[in-house]
């Protein structure tokens, strides 16, 4: 049997992935909050990161759709994948991770932030976890070009859940999506990395828990 060309799989799914999660996205009611934390950043002339966790990445990736932003992706085949959706979507790709390519992406992450105002999405702890523990990556580049950070969290009420390292979310059809983005958090370059870490994961958390309490009292 003759075996089908791996970049022609490529090409059908990222085809077929961007059409099929459109269609899903424009049935489902969407609860954006909090935008302004990251747009009137923005509008001041400089730089953002807006970070969340990797299962929960393509409702935000969509709400940040259209408005030639940057995003992380790693360089494995379903990275490749999803990097191509999000392409479609008006995004741009910076490529790698801390396993393959995470010099050069550091360095362009760095470079596109000192070229403001532009914004970067990544999920810190992508492509490969921990689940929810932040690499060093971001929280370097925010230190080094001064840059805000803003967390966003997503939940969804219909969803499809992937376990591998991590539960990655993909939305059903006619449901609801709440989004939060939160405030900014700045690092001083001087400190710790650890101390960094446990207060973006402490941000992060009361955030996700912010936004399912919100859910819970709509749902009522």
């Amino acid at each position: 049997m003759r075996k089908f060309d791996s970049s022609l799989i490529t090409f059908f799914y990222a085809w077929m992935g961007n059409w099929v999660l459109r269609l899903f996205y424009s049935t489902n009611r969407w609860n954006v909050r909090g935008a302004n934390n990251y747009q009137d950043i923005l509008k001041t002339g400089k730089s953002v990161l807006i970070c969340c966790w990797h299962g929960q990445l393509l409702p935000i990736i969509k709400n940040l759709s259209g408005y030639n932003y940057h995003a992380i992706a790693g360089t494995h085949k379903d990275a490749e994948i999803i990097s191509r959706i999000c392409i479609k979507w008006g995004l741009n790709m910076i490529r790698g991770s801390s396993k393959e390519k995470g010099a050069e992406a550091y360095k362009e992450i760095v470079q596109v932030l000192k070229s403001p105002p532009a914004l970067v999405f990544i999920t810190p702890d992508g492509p490969s976890g921990p689940a929810r523990i932040p690499k060093p990556g971001i929280i370097r580049a925010a230190q080094i070009t001064g840059t805000a950070i803003v967390p966003v969290t997503a939940f969804s009420t219909k969803r499809w859940g992937f376990t591998n390292w991590d539960t990655f979310y993909v939305e059903k059809p006619f449901g609801r999506i709440f989004i939060e983005y939160g405030e900014p958090l700045f690092f001083d370059r001087y400190m710790n990395q650890k101390e960094c870490a446990d207060q973006l994961i402490a941000v992060m958390d009361k955030l996700e828990y912010n936004n399912l309490q919100h859910t819970s009292n709509e749902a009522e």
